[in-house]
């Protein structure tokens, strides 16, 4: 098969297996993931975008789209088909009024972040700044203003999207009103994104990251203070209990290496110094291990777990459900079934919703319903392939024990391999669902657009036959 005819149109480069340039461009963050396409298109514009399309359709070919590369199912790659690398199209324009970010959607939150905060501008992003805009706002988004303005995806004003049948349209609240409604949590499902418009904010010049780190053996009474801490916070504050393991390294204190903690990592999205006061308690629940507190610029703070998941290094298997509440019974099973992780450099979280987030209508986005009040995610990790079984089957079994404390529902962002036929009903609802299916079939009847959380178009209906 010639794939000359793509090469000479693409303002970007065509990679072929073996080329000096491929290995490195199909590597994405999840080092458990290793696809070889059969061609990568590192694309620089919509244009080549539209002929990378044109170009799979017409061959047959799977289309995998990488922006950040760092969804943990690794849909940004696949084998022996055509990756769509947006990764070059990374540019970020701030709107004259400061209230708009137009962001190219192989960008990610570094980008987004080191454009708008000169302005004392932000908009909702993730934990990790190396994420692709793209990925996170389809699916959601959870970040550390969800409090104060949402998920990344209530931030969405207008896309432009390269649909299946090579075209480039715009989605907003005057056109394509159906395809915004889809992206806001619907996943990559209905077309390449090339474009987001998102609303900004006003960020404070420092905010205040509150991150006191107790002796995990302390949890049993440190998460129900946290809880009833976080019940009573203000909008402003968002945060989570995290679950971990100090590693050996110089730079933390050598008697506490290997000593497993629970860090309530919390940031108050305004004044430093009020943040300061009004997450104080969480830092007097007993005597922390270490306490990373600390007044920081908004960009700073997009990146401090940077060094903690770099890129390829590390396996992971993360997977996420809603709890329903947060009793002391569910703490208690919680805390003995993280007790067993069988890794210690994986994280497990609970985080809190509320505010901003929970004032968004159930049938307002794809994302869907938004009562749950916790959601707890297992991030496993580890290094030694021989390791993937114990630490895949700790995290699926833990899963699935704590499914009846769950609201049914889980986080697209965190859906494991995306194993499992239900994945994005059970993610967004059955009533969610069904409106996805329909606009699926509008804009992608055939599913080229599969290598992601998978929505199946609505089937054609045949008109019935009237017998007089």
């Amino acid at each position: 098969m010639s794939h000359d005819l793509l090469r000479s149109v693409l303002r970007g480069e065509l990679l072929e297996p073996g080329s000096s340039a491929y290995d490195a461009a199909r590597v994405v963050w999840n080092g458990l993931i290793d696809r070889r396409p059969a061609l990568i298109a590192r694309c620089r514009n919509a244009a080549d975008v539209i002929a990378a399309v044109n170009h799979a359709r017409n061959h047959r070919l799977t289309i995998a789209v990488r922006s950040g590369g760092h969804n943990v199912a690794g849909y940004a790659v696949c084998d022996d088909g055509l990756m769509i690398d947006m990764s070059l199209m990374n540019a970020v324009h701030i709107a004259p009024g400061l209230d708009r970010a137009l962001i190219e959607g192989g960008a990610t939150w570094a980008d987004v972040d080191a454009a708008s905060t000169p302005f004392g501008r932000a908009t909702p992003g993730g934990l990790i700044s190396m994420t692709g805009v793209a990925g996170l706002i389809l699916s959601g988004g959870i970040g550390w203003l969800r409090g104060t303005h949402g998920l990344s995806c209530d931030n969405l004003i207008a896309a432009d999207v390269v649909t299946a049948d090579g075209g480039l349209i715009r989605a907003s609240e005057v056109e394509n009103t159906d395809l915004l409604w889809a992206l806001k949590g619907g996943g990559g499902n209905f077309g390449i994104v090339v474009n987001f418009e998102l609303r900004l904010h006003p960020i404070a010049d420092q905010v205040m990251f509150c991150a006191p780190a107790y002796p995990e053996e302390h949890a049993v009474d440190i998460i129900p203070k946290w809880r009833d801490y976080m019940a009573s916070a203000p909008d402003e504050v968002s945060g989570l209990a995290e679950f971990s393991t100090i590693p050996s390294d110089q730079a933390y204190p050598q008697e506490i290496w290997g000593r497993r903690v629970i860090t309530l990592a919390t940031v108050y999205d305004g004044p430093a110094e009020m943040g300061e006061c009004i997450t104080q308690p969480l830092r007097a629940f007993g005597e922390p291990l270490l306490d990373f507190s600390g007044r920081m610029s908004y960009r700073e703070l997009q990146s401090i777990y940077d060094g903690l998941f770099p890129k390829g290094r590390d396996r992971c298997y993360w997977k996420s459900t809603y709890l329903s509440g947060l009793g002391d019974d569910v703490v208690d099973e919680i805390i003995e079934r993280l007790a067993n992780r069988p890794s210690e450099m994986t994280y497990a979280s609970i985080w809190k919703f509320g505010g901003a987030v929970q004032r968004i209508a159930s049938d307002a986005t794809a994302f869907g319903d938004r009562t749950m009040p916790f959601m707890l995610s297992l991030d496993a990790i580890w290094s030694d392939p021989s390791d993937d079984e114990a630490n895949i089957s700790w995290v699926r079994n833990t899963w699935q024990d704590m499914q009846r404390h769950s609201t049914g529902r889980l986080y697209l962002n965190f859906p494991g391999l995306g194993e499992g036929d239900n994945l994005v009903c059970n993610a967004v609802g059955a009533e969610t669902y069904s409106r996805l299916q329909k606009i699926k079939r509008i804009y992608d009847p055939d599913n080229h657009f599969h290598m992601n959380q998978n929505i199946l178009p609505q089937p054609a209906t045949t008109a019935a036959v009237v017998v007089p």
